[in-house]
């Protein structure tokens, strides 16, 4: 498929956050010139280099800014552009999303109820994300908070062997939060 000829005038659209420098952006002297196919056409000057470009109707694209001399090659500037921004998104795709997995509770929950929310946060420190455990207080229960201590107390020895205090017990209003990190 060919692509029509265009220019691009060699300066991006306004506004835009464009790091790498094509057509008349480029002011070294010299530059590594590479072909469209991928073919080393060698070291050439920057105003050579244009008309190469120009007589193909391609833009002349830094690609390695760094070397010396800078390496530009001969190709589509949007088409770079495009397949640049694919590859960020594919590996954006491929990140871990969550880190921090929050498990809720009472300090008047019941016994079966805190394991099954240990039980959770076991499977979450194996998957490698960090776990914040938080003590809500509701009303009276603000006036005893050495409960909701003893109770993460109790938390962070039954997954010791899984997992070390990243974070201290901290009170913040009605809340009393402390984050677990799985062991490496």
């Amino acid at each position: 498929m060919a692509f029509p000829p265009r220019r691009s005038g060699g300066f991006p659209p306004p506004g835009s956050k464009i790091t790498t420098r094509i057509n008349e952006q480029i002011r070294v002297p010299q530059v590594r010139l590479i072909d469209a196919d991928g073919a080393q056409l060698g070291i050439k000057s920057t105003a050579e280099a244009l008309s190469i470009a120009r007589a193909k109707s391609l833009d002349l694209v830094e690609v390695a800014p760094k070397g010396v001399p800078p390496v530009c090659k001969l190709l589509l500037y949007s088409k770079f552009k495009y397949e640049q921004d694919k590859k960020e998104r594919e590996a954006r795709k491929h990140q871990k999303a969550g880190l921090l997995k929050e498990v809720r509770f009472s300090p008047v929950i019941g016994q079966h109820d805190l394991d099954v929310k240990i039980k959770h946060a076991e499977e979450f420190l194996k998957e490698n994300d960090k776990v914040r455990f938080t003590v809500v207080f509701r009303g009276r229960q603000n006036q005893h908070k050495d409960l909701g201590f003893q109770l993460l107390k109790s938390v962070a020895e039954r997954l010791n062997e899984l997992a070390a205090i990243e974070q201290q017990p901290v009170t913040d209003k009605n809340r009393l939060s402390m984050t677990l990190a799985p062991r490496r």
